[in-house]
């Protein structure tokens, strides 16, 4: 017990145990996305589609009880862990460069993770507010969704976001395979390419949700 204790401790103190626990935490997110995006894509299926899709999956109970502890878990090491690395790569480098440079395939995704983690942080916020915690009592989670996206700053506001979560995947994604040791040159172009194509479908599955909506509400 006292050895798990020390090499946890270890691993928080060290530079990459912290990006090892944002790797796996951040492919943790990466999984809950693709199930997130499954089931919301039934909306398209209609109402009733929809709302038994909901129902069943708050009949699970004590296992969705489970696991919106251990994303909660999640969020907060990686929100943590990732605050004390910018925080850590800020302190070692306290000068402004005079002339910001592309190299070393420096993309928009790389270079704005931390801003685009906060961001998202925030949406997360206010999506739990408006989805999650709605009073459901007199409606159901489709009429929820519809009266919503209904708001057009909020349909912009989450389509935004939905902009931004894929920026943010497009980076994460295969940052996270190369942190847990994949370094091969072959396997690392592919984990690009997907990650590419998953942060697509990650923002085009969300982001054309309010979209949709407006035209059928």
């Amino acid at each position: 017990m006292q050895w798990d204790l020390n090499w946890f401790i270890y691993t928080l103190r060290s530079s990459i145990g912290k990006k090892l626990i944002m790797a796996l935490t951040g492919l943790g997110f990466c999984i809950f996305l693709i199930g997130h995006l499954a089931g919301n894509l039934i909306i398209y299926a209609g109402k009733d589609a929809f709302n038994s899709y909901a129902g069943r999956l708050h009949a699970l109970g004590p296992v969705i009880i489970l696991t919106e502890i251990g994303l909660l878990f999640f969020a907060v090491a990686h929100v943590f862990i990732g605050s004390c690395l910018f925080y850590e790569n800020f302190r070692a480098r306290p000068g402004r460069y005079l002339v910001k440079k592309n190299a070393g395939g420096r993309t928009i995704g790389s270079g704005t993770m931390p801003y685009t983690g906060f961001f998202i942080l925030i949406f997360i916020i206010f999506h739990l507010i408006d989805f999650h915690f709605a009073d459901k009592t007199d409606q159901t989670i489709y009429q929820i969704v519809l009266e919503t996206f209904s708001n057009p700053g909020y349909a912009f506001f989450y389509i935004v976001s939905m902009i931004i979560v894929s920026i943010h995947v497009s980076h994460g994604f295969w940052s996270a395979f190369q942190t847990l040791g994949v370094d091969n040159s072959e396997y690392m172009s592919l984990l690009r390419v997907i990650g590419i194509i998953f942060s697509l479908a990650v923002g085009f599955g969300f982001g054309l949700l309010p979209i949709y909506i407006s035209f059928i509400s």
